[in-house]
């Protein structure tokens, strides 16, 4: 493809406004509805399973799918399609084990979980917390990463970077405030569509260059990796030693666990229909993501065999820029500024980003305003005030904070804000669901001891950690100051997530705590809703 009479600048800006104005009459289109708190934290319970799988898919493919695994693979060839596969393998954990029973009328939270099956208020304080931490810094990177974005897609000089994180951040704050989880989940689907398209093209082109053989692909990757025979075997992404493949092992625990249990993935799932319903959606969901993840794994080795991992790695350490570099790659001769498909590769990475952010954006507005602020709840539910108007000003404080954090992280490798969003919600998140659906011994002292005690010490062992410092990708490469061998420290933290939420509801304080020597023991869940204060 060249860029012929076309202009692939100026098709960026039309394909960019074309997608922004879309997708703000979209959430326009769901504002007339978003009063409903229902509707507006959850989206429709009458979507088709196709819109609704396709939404879920939105929300669950992320800029670290598309670009970090695109890195992974060039670099590392194996390890990099194990992590490719334990994306889809972990959404078909939440499709086979949790749709269903993740499903629930006046549910809108994971809070409303845990107050609808433990009762009490402290539980859904603890959860409002644990999604607040799990999802500001996936926040906070992905905006980051739709500034970056937005430059190079609109040709512009670098130090507009911080103005264009800005205006991100404006664009997510109107999807999210205006349109809620139903207008986001229709940006989603259009996001979903538009990436689809846009890596299958670039797996096609890339396969097109080897003769539609697979095979020579491989033996080409391999070489362009530098790594040889390495290439296929597990090992280079940590490394062959004893501690790499813990963390081997560690990263696709946190991976499959952690993907899975995403706050703004598991909301979309409250309002589902029962039976053929649910598993329609999470059929179309999977196989979206199955198509993503494999023509991303196509992309990725493509970039090793037309690029390089020396060209790769010196643009970044952890190969985040492979993807686009690599469609620079297939489009020779043109100038990425004005490369027709640069634009369109470019425009559908935009999309994935900020479409990601403002499904995000509503889950964090969500425990703001739905599960930390019982007592404004109560005043406007008794001045018969809608809550989604708090909701709204909560989307506006989430996103004041996510700009200013992801100004002040600029020109930082956001590795390690990726890998503890998705160790806490592996640690913390997945455990605490888990055993509140399936072990009815579970109470709410053991839910708090999990969603307040794993952060920390998740936060704790990532400071420690080469994640940090001592490596190239680390986030001060030039320190060293690491004593806790993994960078993924999952293979701890999940244990300890899950042992800290038992030991907690087998403790049996003094007498006179509440039944079962805690308030929050499930059998608390048998109280009427309105005794136990989890109204929605």
């Amino acid at each position: 493809m060249t860029g012929g009479s076309i202009d692939g600048h100026a098709l960026a800006l039309v394909l960019f406004v074309a997608f922004v104005s879309v997708s703000l009459l979209l959430c326009g289109l769901a504002a007339a509805d978003s009063d409903d708190p229902e509707q507006f934290y959850t989206g429709s319970a009458t979507a088709r399973p196709a819109a609704s799988g396709l939404a879920v898919a939105g929300d669950y493919i992320s800029v670290a799918t598309l670009l970090s695994t695109t890195g992974s693979v060039a670099l590392v060839g194996y390890d990099g399609i194990l992590f490719a596969f334990a994306t889809v393998l972990s959404l078909t954990l939440l499709a086979v084990v949790l749709a269903k029973p993740l499903r629930g009328r006046n549910r809108f939270t994971l809070g409303d979980l845990l107050s609808q099956r433990l009762g009490g208020r402290q539980v859904r304080v603890a959860m409002g917390v644990a999604v607040l931490v799990t999802v500001l810094p996936l926040l906070v990177v992905q905006l980051a990463a739709a500034g970056e974005i937005m430059t190079v897609m609109l040709d512009l000089p670098e130090d507009a970077l911080t103005g264009c994180t800005i205006a991100t951040g404006a664009l997510m704050v109107c999807f999210a405030a205006s349109g809620g989880m139903r207008g986001t989940g229709y940006v989603q689907i259009l996001k979903t569509v538009v990436l689809v398209a846009a890596v299958l093209l670039l797996a096609g082109l890339v396969l097109d260059r080897f003769g539609w053989n697979p095979f020579s692909l491989w033996d080409a990757a391999a070489d362009g990796s530098g790594q040889g025979a390495a290439y296929g075997t597990p090992g280079l992404q940590f490394g062959d030693s004893a501690a790499g493949t813990l963390d081997l092992i560690g990263f696709h625990l946190t991976l499959a666990l952690g993907a899975a249990c995403m706050p703004h993935v598991m909301m979309r799932l409250h309002p589902m229909r029962p039976g053929r319903h649910v598993r329609a959606t999470m059929g179309w969901a999977v196989g979206a993501v199955a198509v993503v993840c494999a023509g991303i794994v196509v992309v990725g080795l493509g970039a090793a065999a037309l690029v390089g991992a020396e060209v790769l790695r010196a643009a970044d350490p952890a190969g985040g820029t492979a993807l686009l570099i690599v469609t620079a790659a297939l489009d020779p001769g043109v100038a990425p500024a004005h490369s027709v498909l640069f634009a369109f590769v470019a425009i559908a990475v935009f999309a994935t980003t900020l479409a990601a952010v403002a499904g995000i954006a509503v889950a964090a507005a969500a425990s703001l305003a739905h599960d930390l602020a019982p007592a404004a709840r109560r005043r406007d539910r008794a001045a018969g005030l809608p809550e989604t108007g708090r909701a709204r000003r909560a989307v506006l404080a989430v996103g004041a904070v996510a700009v200013l954090l992801s100004v002040l992280a600029q020109h930082r490798n956001p590795q390690i804000l990726f890998s503890f969003t998705f160790a806490v919600a592996a640690s913390a998140v997945a455990p605490v669901v888990i055993l509140t659906l399936f072990w009815p011994g579970t109470t709410a002292r053991g839910v708090r001891w999990a969603l307040y005690g794993t952060p920390v010490l998740t936060a704790v062992l990532m400071a420690l950690s080469p994640a940090t410092s001592g490596i190239p990708t680390a986030l001060f490469p030039d320190r060293d100051f690491h004593v806790f061998p993994l960078q993924t420290p999952g293979l701890i933290t999940v244990p300890v997530g899950f042992a800290l939420c038992v030991l907690g509801s087998r403790w049996r304080p003094r007498r006179g705590d509440g039944p079962g020597g805690d308030p929050g023991h499930w059998a608390a869940a048998q109280r009427p809703a309105a005794e136990s204060g989890n109204r929605p």
